[in-house]
């Protein structure tokens, strides 16, 4: 088949490749076939190992719906009663489970901090000191928003050394930037299939500590279908979803894993890195500010604020761009114009120096002085 290939630089979905895309067709089957459930099987054993997890401590459990299916999952299942959830929020993300644990009226600290640095320490630790009943500790890895990485590991340590569970929202970096859950101090972290393992839309997991989801059991139910043990359990007893899983996407997502496994965790996370080098040398040889400093980066999205030109018009860039089969993303803070270029996806540095000749006829296309000017 002759599919057109479009180079996605928005933060998922991701460009695929084709054996992905043709793995989706497939002679129709019945999703409670035994067959099936053998596949989703070998499908949730290879997540864990994504994350190097020892498949007699972790399980990896899967969703219908997009990432923010998981976030929903882990804070209405995993807190017990009585208990609260300290969310270490710097970022658009990490507001998303604020607003979760609103929604459902589950007892929660906003620990708000700067959305332009790393999450701090002391003011984490201070929140754990400060209130015994905080039972569980969620951060993001990536704000996606900004390209902010987050120092999962010591927020994890903090947590355990408080008696908290960890929880970290990993949607943008899993099967990108490399992840031990144990060194890491993880206790569930989660994803969706169409990021970093490169498939298709439809499908996210969970991963996490088996003993713990048990223990779930008996904290209160908060949801029917966003349920994690309900999920779990019927997943040992039968091998199966509770519901009807996304089929085609589960084959299109064992592919993918297959794809992962042969290019190995290193020599993936150094092409994404390559190409981030790409994209931030390119924004910066054309003067873009991009929000947040390599160092603090991680190095899989990078933030360029909007030029001071009032000739500067990001949807003409962006449909400029799209129409020659490159796209582009809006940023995603408040009050702040800004644009995002991310590395994920089945791409590398050829794709964006093919880009950002694609990049720069726009700007000048449209008069956008370059180098670009702020005020």
């Amino acid at each position: 088949m002759n599919i057109k290939r479009n180079v996605l630089l928005n933060p998922g979905p991701a460009t695929t490749t084709d054996s992905v895309k043709l793995a989706q067709v497939v002679p129709d089957i019945c999703p409670r076939e035994q067959e099936f459930a053998g596949l989703m099987k070998g499908l949730r054993e290879d997540l864990v190992k994504i994350v190097h997890g020892d498949l007699n401590k972790y399980t990896s459990v899967l969703f219908c719906g997009s990432g923010t299916i998981n976030i929903d999952i882990c804070l209405n299942s995993l807190l017990p009663e009585n208990k609260k959830a300290l969310i270490v929020n710097n970022g658009a993300y990490s507001s998303r489970a604020v607003e979760v644990c609103q929604y459902y009226g589950l007892p929660h600290i906003n620990l708000q901090l700067p959305i332009d640095t790393p999450a701090d320490l002391a003011k984490v630790e201070e929140a754990l000191k400060a209130d015994s009943d905080i039972a569980l500790v969620y951060t993001t890895h990536n704000e996606t928003g900004t390209g902010l990485l987050n120092p999962i590991r010591e927020i994890g340590a903090l947590a355990h050394k408080y008696g908290a569970i960890f929880v970290v929202d990993t949607t943008s970096t899993l099967a990108m930037r490399p992840i031990d859950i144990e060194k890491d101090n993880i206790d569930f972290c989660m994803a969706s299939a169409q990021k970093g393992i490169m498939a298709m839309t439809g499908l996210s997991f969970i991963i996490g500590n088996t003993e713990i989801i048990k223990k779930s059991a008996s904290y209160p139910k908060r949801s029917y279908y966003c349920n994690l043990f309900l999920q779990y359990d019927y997943f040992e007893k039968t091998g199966e979803m509770h519901f009807t899983p996304p089929v085609q996407t589960i084959y299109s997502t064992i592919q993918a894993l297959k794809e992962y496994f042969e290019e190995g965790e290193e020599a993936k996370w150094a092409r994404h890195s390559r190409v981030f080098d790409a994209i931030y040398d390119g924004l910066s040889e054309l003067g873009f500010k991009i929000y947040i400093p390599k160092e603090n980066s991680t190095g899989l999205v990078a933030a360029a604020l909007y030029p001071d030109d009032p000739n500067f018009d990001f949807i003409k860039v962006h449909d400029y761009c799209y129409e020659r089969g490159f796209t582009i993303y809006p940023g995603k803070v408040e009050k702040k114009g800004m644009f995002r270029l991310c590395s994920l996806g089945a791409i590398d540095v050829k794709d964006i120096e093919d880009f950002f000749v694609v990049f720069k006829e726009a700007l000048s296309k449209y008069n956008v002085t370059v180098p670009v000017k702020y005020n």
